[in-house]
């Protein structure tokens, strides 16, 4: 399971995040002007899942357990909503 959502670039064109699914868990880069974080969560160290939707855009929260939140901004609706799932089977699965 090798995907990759990226965030829309109309609110962040050079510096969209990023969310990357690997075999054994997701990787979040987050993209600012002048530093980046990567973090990367096993499956099973994943909590839960929210999506916050706003007009046009949402954003993503995911709970890892044992570690701050991680918040993924500026990704469609559908998109958001697909991470969550795959996020989900992943960790119940």
């Amino acid at each position: 399971m090798n995907q990759r959502y990226s965030a829309s670039g109309l609110m962040n064109p050079f510096f969209p995040d990023e969310v990357s699914f690997g075999e054994k868990g997701v990787t979040f880069k987050v993209r600012k002007l002048f530093r980046s974080t990567d973090n990367f969560v096993f499956y099973t160290d994943i909590s839960g899942v929210e999506i916050e939707s706003g007009i046009f855009f949402s954003t993503i929260r995911v709970i890892p357990r044992m570690r701050q939140e991680i918040i993924i901004n500026n990704f469609t609706k559908g998109d958001a909503k697909k991470v969550k799932e795959l996020i989900l089977q992943q960790v119940q699965g």
